[in-house]
C-alpha cells in the first residue's frame, strides 16, 4: 500500500493533496509528467514545492489527478515560491543519504573533472535538467542511472 513521504508533514497541505490523488489515481510521476508536458523530475518536484508550476500545469494536473482547479490556483497563486532545501542534513534517509555519500566520496574528483573540462566555475542548478532510469548491468541487475545535466557557469573575473 502507498504512502505518503513523512517530509510532506512539514509542508503546506496542498502537498500531501497532491500525493494522495497521485497515489489514488495510480498515476506514475513519468506519466504525470507526459500529461503536464513536463520532465518527470520537474513534475515530481512540485509536488514537494521545489518546483514552481505555472497556470498550465496547474490545470493540467487539476484534470489529471481530479483535484479542484480553484484550489491549486490557489496554493500555487502569486504568493507561492518554492523551498528548494528540504529535510535534515545530512540527510537521514537512506535513499537520500547514500546520494550525499555519493558527492562526499566523489565530489572532489568531480569538480577536478568539471574544471579540468571547462575551466574554473560551477554547474548550474537553475538551468539544469535531471533525468533517472532503470538499467541493466553487466551482471543483469538492475542499476539507477541519474543524469545531472546543467549549464556550465564559469566564475568571472573582475
Amino acid at each position: 500500500m502507498a504512502t505518503t513521504p513523512k517530509i510532506l508533514s512539514t509542508l503546506p497541505n496542498v502537498f500531501t493533496s497532491l500525493h494522495e490523488a497521485k497515489i489514488k489515481s495510480k498515476l506514475t510521476f513519468a506519466q504525470l509528467g507526459e500529461a503536464i508536458g513536463r520532465n518527470e523530475w520537474y513534475t515530481t518536484a512540485i509536488f514537494y514545492g521545489q518546483a514552481r508550476p505555472d497556470k498550465s500545469d496547474v490545470e493540467k494536473l487539476s484534470a489529471a489527478l481530479g483535484l479542484q482547479q480553484g484550489f491549486l490556483e490557489e496554493a500555487f497563486g502569486e504568493d507561492f515560491f518554492p523551498l528548494r532545501g528540504l529535510g535534515e542534513f545530512p540527510p537521514q534517509d537512506p535513499v537520500l543519504y547514500r546520494l550525499y555519500e555519493v558527492i562526499v566520496v566523489y565530489g572532489y574528483p568531480l569538480k577536478h573533472m568539471i574544471n579540468e573540462k571547462f575551466g574554473d566555475g560551477i554547474m548550474s542548478a537553475i538551468d539544469f535538467e535531471g533525468d533517472v532510469e532503470k538499467v541493466k548491468g553487466s551482471q543483469g541487475e538492475d542499476r539507477v542511472k541519474i543524469t545531472l545535466n546543467g549549464k556550465f557557469l564559469p566564475y568571472r573575473r573582475w
